[in-house]
C-alpha cells in the first residue's frame, strides 16, 4: 500500500532523527542517554517546549470529550484515568490550542457524584496531544468507583472503574474478558457494545487495537451512507500525526467508548499498532532499521497517549516497557507480555513454513532474555491459585495438517519453539499448577490444552490457552472455518475452533476456571446479536479443558 507524502517540515524532522539513529546503530545498541535523547522527539515533550497555559473557559469552545473516557492498570489503591481533549478529533491538533489546558477530575463512590472519593487537577499538554493520564491514588482496594473530567464548562461522560484487591485478599472469584483485533474498516464494534454490558472486573486487550491500513471515506466494510470520512484516514499510518489521527477515528466509535467507560482495561499491543508482523527493529518489508525506528517511535508514543497506561510505560523514543505484572489478591497473578518489541525476526521469511534448523535454533526468542527472566522470576515468587499470561500470538503448537509435511506459523511461538520450551520448563520448575495463557492475533476463537511436550499427547497438561477471536478483523466470519477438519485432526490438544467475531469471558475461582466464547452474528451491519458459541472449564490442580 503506497505511503503518503509528508510535509517538508515532517521530512526535515524525520531526516534529522534518521541520521542520528543511523549514527547510533540498531536499537539493541542504543542507550537511554543516547537513543532516547535523540529519538524521543525531545523538542516536543512537556518541559522542553514553552507552551503557555490557556484559559479553558475561552480556549475550548466545543465539547473536548469526543473520544470518551477510559481507565486501566488497576492496583489495590490506585487506577489510571484517561481522556484526551479533542473538539475536532479528525483534524491534526484536534482543534485544540497549542497551549497547556487545566483539567479537573473527580472520583466518586456513586454515579451521581454525591460521595466524592478523590478529586484534583492535571494539565493536558499540547506536546502529548492533550492526552490526560491521572494516576488516582489513596483509593480503597477492590472498590468500584465512578469518574469524570471537566474542562471549562464542558463535562465528560461518566466512567466506571474498580481497583485491584489487596495482595493478600482471599477472593472467591474473578471475572475478566479478553478482546483483540479491531480493524475499523472490517466492521462495526458491536462486540464492544455487548462487552460493556458484561459483568466483568477487568478487560484485557491483547493487541491490534489499531490497524495501520487505509480507511476509505465509507469506512470500508461499514459502508457508511450517512457520512464521509476525511481523506486523512485513506492512507497508511507512518508519521506521528497519522497514528494520532487513526486513534481518533477508532476511539470516536461509540461502542468502543462504551466498553472503555464500563470497565478498566489492561492493554498490550501486537503488530498492527505499528506495522504488520514487525519483529524488534525489523520492519515487514526488510527496510533499514533506523528508518523503521523513527516510525516505531511515533507509533509507540501515540499508543501511550491514547490508552490508560502508567508513567513507567511512557515510551523513550522507540522503546517502551509494556510488559508488567498485576496481582488480584491470592487468586490470580497476571503477567502481561510483549511478543513484538524484543523477538527474533521470523524464520524462513515469515508465513507458514516447515519447521527446520532456522526456526528451532535454541537462540531464538519471542520475548527477549530480560523479559523471559522477569517472567520466570515472577513465577518462582508467585503464590496465587492462578497464573495468567495475557499475550499476543498463538502459544500452543498449531500444525497445518496431519502429514509429515505439516507447516506452522513462523510469527507464532511455533516459530521459536526453544523460547516456548524455556517457559514451560520454567513453569514446571516453579511449580505452577494452574497456568492460563490468553491470546489474540489470529481472528479465531481457539481453546487448547498446553502440553508439556506437544509431540507426546500423553505428557502432562501444563495449563490451558484461551484465544479470543477478533472484534471485527476478518469481517463477519463463519462458525466452521474451511481448515477446521485439518486443524482439529492435526492438533489433538485443540479442543475448540470457531471463526466468528466476538470476545471471551473467563471466570476464575478456587475450584476451576471457566471460559465462555461469546460471538456476534454479524459485524458488517450494526446491531448484531450476541450468543455463546461454547463454554469450557478446567479444574484447579487438574488442568485440561472440558466442554460444558
Amino acid at each position: 500500500m503506497p505511503r503518503h507524502e509528508t510535509t517538508q517540515q515532517d521530512q526535515e524532522s524525520q531526516q534529522e532523527i534518521r541520521q542520528a539513529a543511523a549514527a547510533l546503530g540498531r536499537r539493541r545498541l542504543l542507550t537511554v542517554t543516547g537513543a532516547a535523547a535523540v529519538l524521543a522527539f525531545t523538542t516536543n515533550l512537556p518541559g522542553s517546549a514553552q507552551a503557555a497555559e490557556a484559559d479553558a473557559r475561552t480556549a475550548v469552545s466545543a465539547d473536548p470529550f469526543t473520544l470518551g473516557v477510559a481507565s486501566g492498570d488497576p492496583l489495590p489503591g490506585s487506577v489510571v484515568l484517561w481522556t484526551r481533549l479533542a473538539p475536532k478529533p479528525y483534524e491534526p491538533g484536534s482543534g485544540m490550542p497549542k497551549a497547556r489546558v487545566e483539567v479537573q477530575w473527580e472520583l466518586a463512590h456513586d454515579q451521581r457524584f454525591r460521595r466524592i472519593a478523590r478529586r484534583g487537577t492535571t494539565i493536558a499538554h499540547p506536546e502529548l496531544n492533550h492526552a490526560v493520564h491521572v494516576e488516582a491514588q489513596g483509593l480503597g482496594a477492590d472498590r468500584v468507583y465512578y469518574y469524570r473530567f471537566r474542562v471549562g464548562k464542558w463535562l465528560s461522560p461518566v466512567g466506571r472503574t474498580r481497583t485491584a484487591p489487596a495482595p493478600g485478599a482471599d477472593l472467591n472469584e474473578l471475572r475478566l474478558a479478553a478482546v483483540s483485533c479491531q480493524a475499523y474498516h472490517d466492521g462495526y464494534y458491536t462486540a464492544h457494545r455487548h462487552l460493556a454490558d458484561e459483568d466483568v472486573d477487568l478487560v484485557f486487550h491483547l493487541g491490534d487495537y489499531l490497524y495501520e491500513y487505509a480507511v476509505d471515506a465509507h469506512g470500508g466494510a461499514r459502508a457508511y451512507t450517512d457520512r464521509a470520512l476525511p481523506d486523512v484516514f485513506n492512507r497508511e499510518t507512518v508519521s506521528l500525526d497519522d497514528y494520532r489521527l487513526r486513534y481518533a477515528l477508532y476511539k470516536s466509535d461509540p461502542d468502543l467508548m462504551a466498553a472503555h467507560a464500563a470497565h478498566p482495561f489492561l492493554v498490550t499491543w501486537d503488530d498492527h499498532e505499528t506495522e504488520n508482523n514487525y519483529a524488534d527493529d525489523v520492519p515487514e518489508d526488510g527496510g533499514a532499521a533506523q528508518d523503521f525506528l523513527v516510525r516505531r517511535a511515533a507509533a509507540y508514543r501515540a499508543y501511550w497517549e491514547n490508552l490508560p497506561l502508567r508513567r513507567p510505560q511512557r515510551p523513550k523514543g522507540p522503546d517502551m516497557q509494556l510488559y508488567r505484572r498485576v496481582r488480584f489478591g491470592k487468586l490470580a497473578q497476571f503477567d502481561i507480555l510483549d511478543t513484538r518489541q524484543y523477538r527474533s525476526d521470523q524464520a524462513y521469511g515469515d508465513g507458514w513454513q516447515r519447521p527446520g534448523p532456522e526456526s528451532t535454533d535454541p537462540s531464538r526468542t519471542m520475548i527477549g532474555a530480560t523479559q523471559e527472566r522477569w517472567l520466570l522470576d515472577g513465577w518462582r515468587a508467585s503464590d496465587t491459585v492462578w497464573n495468567v499470561v495475557p499475550q499476543q500470538v498463538t502459544f500452543s503448537e498449531r500444525r497445518s495438517d496431519n502429514t509429515d509435511a505439516y507447516k506452522v506459523s513462523m510469527d507464532a511461538w511455533d516459530g521459536a519453539p526453544a523460547s516456548r520450551e524455556r517457559l514451560l520448563a520454567g513453569a514446571e520448575a516453579a511449580g505452577i499448577a494452574n497456568l492460563m495463557v490468553l491470546t489474540g492475533d489470529v481472528h479465531r476463537a481457539y481453546a487448547y490444552d498446553i502440553k508439556r511436550d506437544f509431540g507426546d499427547q500423553q505428557s502432562r497438561t501444563m495449563g490451558t490457552e484461551i484465544v479470543a477471536t477478533s472484534i471485527t478483523s476478518g469481517k463477519d466470519g463463519v462458525d466452521r472455518v474451511a481448515n477446521w477438519n485439518s486443524y482439529m485432526g492435526a492438533n489433538p490438544h485443540l479442543k475448540f475452533y470457531n471463526g466468528h467475531r466476538g470476545y471471551v469471558t473467563v471466570r476464575l475461582d478456587k475450584q476451576q476456571g471457566r471460559a465462555d466464547f461469546r460471538t456476534v452474528a454479524v459485524v458488517t451491519k450494526p446491531g448484531g446479536s450476541i450468543g455463546t458459541a461454547a463454554s469450557f472449564v478446567t479444574e484447579v490442580g487438574k488442568q485440561g479443558l472440558r466442554q460444558v
